[in-house]
């Protein structure tokens, strides 16, 4: 199967919202303000097409099928800088639903290019896409003259750390997201 990657585009939110829930798991909920799989769902998508938040089709890039153009897997990634003020946007934005939590969790250091969502469509894997997806991160951070990539991996999640580690990832320490365990996982680029 042939793919390229390319930069998302706000008609890419239904495909690409079951794939960011997948990746991040209950962590939707917080991030969405939801419960229920349909509304957390209905909320990624509006916060895939707005601009002001980590999971915007800005920050989004999408392993597509050359042939079928079905998006593959996605990658969501920002730098660490950034990573304040966009959770900054989505704490206004769950503040303005009346959500239960509106406090965002800091995933990233400010000197880090940041990996915050990759996930590949399971009838997909196997494929080499999220380690293409991977590689295509740090040529991302390499250009905007980063030389540290980073992300964190549940702590349970052991086959994924050891695909981390085998693309150059080190665990650097461990880190907490909305009271959850992960290692903080950091690969030096060039």
């Amino acid at each position: 199967m042939t793919f390229y990657i390319r930069k998302a585009i706000l008609e890419d939110a239904p495909k690409t919202a079951p794939l960011i829930y997948e990746a991040i798991g209950d962590i939707a909920n917080r991030l969405t303000g939801e419960t229920e799989a349909p509304k957390i769902l209905a909320c990624l998508e509006v916060l895939f097409r707005r601009t002001d938040n980590r999971h915007s089709y800005l920050h989004t890039y999408v392993a597509e099928c050359e042939v079928t153009k079905d998006i593959l897997g996605i990658l969501v990634v920002y730098n660490g800088q950034e990573g304040a003020q966009l959770d900054a946007g989505l704490q206004r934005w769950l503040e303005q639903k009346n959500a239960p939590v509106t406090t965002i969790d800091a995933e990233a250091y400010a000197d880090e290019y940041y990996v915050d969502t990759v996930c590949v469509h399971q009838i997909a894997r196997g494929l080499g896409i999220g380690t293409a997806l991977l590689h295509f991160a740090e040529e991302v951070a390499r250009k905007q003259g980063f030389t540290k990539i980073a992300l964190n991996v549940e702590t349970q999640k052991v086959k994924a750390q050891k695909l981390y580690e085998r693309l150059g990832y080190v665990v650097t320490e461990p880190w907490t997201i909305i009271n959850e365990p992960f290692f903080h996982m950091v690969k030096t680029i060039n």
